[in-house]
C-alpha cells in the first residue's frame, strides 16, 4: 500500500485531497499540520477513524519534526500544501508567509532529500515529491492571453513572492540534487470546506445571513475558477503519471469577472433559500476600497495537462456553485465552528493609508 504525506491535510485542498486518497485511492495517508487558524480537522470526519489516516501535529519550519514523520512513516510520497495563502493577510503581516511558505518549503525539501538519498534504487524509482502552488506567481494578464508553464514570473503580492520562492526553490532541488520533484500552479479554488475568508464562502454566508457583500473595487478582475474536487484529481494525475522536473498548470477554464461570481451566487442562494427576508441577495452588494497591488486577470491554459495526462474538469462554474451553496446550506455546524476563532469576517489587507 503506498503511504502519501500530506502537508496541510487540514487544510481546504489538503483535506479533499486526504479525503480521496483513503476513500477511492485506497492510499496510507499522513496528514502532517500545524493546525492554524485555517486547519480544520472537522473538514476529515469522514476518514479520522480510518486505520490507513494518521494525523501528526507539526510545523513544516520545524525541520526536525519533518525529518521524524518522514522517517516514521517512510511515505512513497510527500504532497506539499502547507502554505499561508491569503493575499490580504499577506498584506497586513508578510513575515508569516516568508517563514512558511519559503522557509517551510525549504526545510520539508531539504528533510526529502535526505530521506531519498537513503532509499534502495526500487523505492527511489518510486517516490515523488509534489510541490502544490498558485498561478498568482505569474502575475497580472492583459485581456488576452493565458498563463503557460513557460509564462515569466511577476508576483504582485508578499503572498504571490512567497509562493514563487518556493516554486524556485523546488526546482532547484530537483536540479541540484535529483529530487523527483514536480510542480502544479494552479487556478483559484472553490467547493466545501473552504475557510470563509475566501470569496466565494464569504459570499455565500453573508448571503444567506443579510450581511453585506462587499466587492473590490469596479468588480472587473477576472479569475480562472477551479473546483477543488477536480484539482484533486489532476494532483493525482500528476503524482502517479507527471514526469519529474516537470510543470503543470491546473485551471478549470472558468473565467468569471468578480462581480459575475457574486451575483451567480446571489441567483443561486435566492433560488435555494426563497424564504431569506433580505431577498433579493444581490441588494446587498457593496462596492469597497480595492486591495493594494489586486491583479487583474488570471487565467490558465491548462493543455499541457489535458495532452500529457488526459486531464480535464468535471465541472462548470454553475453546477460547481449549486454544489458548493448547497454544502455551506447542510453544513451550518462545520461553519460554526470553523467561525469560532479569532477571524469573524473583517476585512484584512488594508494599507493604514488606505484604511
Amino acid at each position: 500500500m503506498n503511504t502519501i504525506l500530506v502537508t496541510g491535510g487540514a487544510g481546504f485542498i489538503g483535506g479533499c485531497f486526504l479525503r480521496h486518497a483513503i476513500a477511492e485511492w485506497g492510499c496510507r495517508a499522513v496528514n502532517f499540520d500545524k493546525l492554524t487558524y485555517a486547519g480544520n480537522l472537522d473538514s476529515l470526519a469522514s476518514i479520522v477513524s480510518d486505520p490507513r489516516y494518521f494525523f501528526v501535529e507539526g510545523d513544516v519550519t520545524d525541520g526536525a519534526a519533518v525529518g521524524r514523520a518522514i522517517a516514521d512513516h517512510q511515505p512513497t510520497a510527500i504532497v506539499h500544501f502547507a502554505a499561508e495563502s491569503h493575499v490580504d493577510r499577506s498584506i497586513d503581516g508578510p513575515a508569516e508567509f516568508v517563514r512558511t511558505n519559503v522557509q517551510g518549503t525549504f526545510e520539508l525539501l531539504d528533510a526529502a532529500r535526505r530521506y531519498f538519498a537513503g532509499l534502495s534504487p526500487r523505492r527511489r524509482a518510486e517516490f515523488r515529491f509534489l510541490h502544490v502552488s498558485t498561478d498568482e506567481v505569474y502575475g497580472s494578464l492583459g485581456p488576452d492571453g493565458l498563463f503557460t508553464e513557460s509564462s515569466p514570473y511577476d508576483p504582485s503580492s508578499p503572498y504571490s513572492a512567497s509562493k514563487a520562492a518556493s516554486d524556485h526553490f523546488a526546482r532547484a532541488y530537483h536540479r541540484t540534487y535529483g529530487l523527483p520533484v514536480l510542480v502544479t500552479n494552479c487556478s483559484n479554488n472553490y467547493g466545501p470546506c473552504q475557510f470563509p475568508e475566501k470569496l466565494i464562502p464569504l459570499m455565500i454566508l453573508n448571503a444567506l445571513e443579510g450581511k453585506p457583500l462587499p466587492i473590490y473595487g469596479d468588480g472587473q478582475n477576472v479569475r480562472d475558477w477551479l473546483f477543488v474536487e477536480d484539482h484533486c484529481r489532476a494532483l493525482r494525475l500528476v503524482l502517479e503519471r507527471g514526469r519529474p522536473g516537470e510543470t503543470y498548470n491546473i485551471g478549470g477554464n472558468c473565467e468569471r469577472t468578480n462581480i459575475d461570481v457574486v451575483e451567480t451566487i446571489c441567483r443561486v442562494v435566492d433560488e435555494l433559500r426563497p424564504d431569506l427576508p433580505h431577498a433579493p441577495c444581490r441588494s446587498l452588494i457593496k462596492h469597497v476600497p480595492d486591495r493594494p497591488g489586486h491583479d487583474r486577470r488570471y487565467a490558465i491554459d491548462a493543455g499541457k495537462i489535458r495532452r500529457e495526462l488526459g486531464w480535464t474538469p468535471e465541472h462548470d462554474f454553475d453546477s460547481g456553485i449549486r454544489l458548493t451553496v448547497r454544502w455551506y446550506l447542510e453544513n451550518r455546524r462545520w461553519v460554526a465552528r470553523v467561525s469560532s476563532g479569532a477571524y469573524r469576517r473583517e476585512r484584512l489587507g488594508l494599507l493604514r493609508e488606505v484604511a
